[in-house]
């Protein structure tokens, strides 16, 4: 990496100051999300996806903070006031809300259900309600409408996407951030959007009933999916790059 004015460091990624006012740059890192856990070429593989995601929502008219990718390991994207919330669409029940609430895991859910959690690595990211957010001045009414929007036409096109490639989105959670246009506000996806943030059930893994198989590690799900949708540059099976339908 060249010497840069660190912005801020996760446990995945790395900010930098950008080449423009109000951009910076996003460095992904080989250690996972969650736990830590470094493996060789996971930030190279989360580049790409987030890339191909990110783009396609732009591409459909969903706001997100890319603008493009810089190399194998760097995104250039826009700066954004980060609202501390960690935003959860979960279409199936997965490992979280099936111990909550004793939901068989793989059941359909009656309707995605958009959950939120306060982003606090020293508290475990707690689930919160809309009351919390809005007590607390996290987030107004407006804005809550506006994220639940926002995140449901992501899962359109998310799931589309994934059902295209032979795998079920059963959750995802994103980060979302204001920016400004004058003095026009508006909400983006920021962050990234990669396996690392979402439950993937391979459909060729269901059983009899539908029910999700043991999926396998998040590294080899993630080498999958990129393998599936075309973004890694060999051992690609088809011919041509699936795209994200509106």
């Amino acid at each position: 990496m060249a010497r840069r004015k660190k912005v801020y460091e996760g446990k995945a990624k790395i900010f930098f100051e950008g080449p423009e006012p109000g951009t910076l740059i996003q460095y992904f890192k080989d250690e996972a999300v969650d736990d830590g856990d470094r493996t060789e070429g996971r930030g190279v593989l989360n580049n790409r996806l987030s890339e191909f995601f990110m783009s396609g929502l732009n591409g459909v008219g969903v706001p997100t903070h890319f603008i493009r990718r810089i190399n194998m390991r760097e995104q250039l994207v826009r700066m954004a006031e980060m609202l501390p919330l960690e935003v959860m669409v979960r279409n199936y029940a997965a490992t979280g809300i099936s111990d909550r609430l004793g939901i068989p895991e793989g059941t359909a859910l009656p309707r995605p259900i958009v959950e939120y959690y306060l982003k606090d690595d020293k508290l475990g990211c707690p689930l919160i309600s809309e009351e919390h957010v809005i007590a607390f001045g996290w987030a107004n009414q407006q804005d809550l409408d506006d994220i639940v929007a926002l995140v449901l036409r992501v899962n359109d096109v998310l799931s589309g996407a994934m059902m295209g490639v032979g795998m079920r989105l059963a959750d995802f959670r994103l980060e979302v951030g204001r920016i400004w246009e004058g003095d026009f506000m508006r909400l983006i996806v920021a962050d990234e959007l990669t396996p690392d943030n979402c439950t993937l059930w391979d459909l060729r893994g269901l059983d009899a009933e539908g029910n999700p198989r043991e999926p396998g590690p998040l590294p080899e799900m993630s080498t999958e999916l990129a393998r599936r949708l075309g973004v890694l540059p060999s051992n690609v099976t088809h011919t041509t790059k699936p795209t994200l339908i509106n």
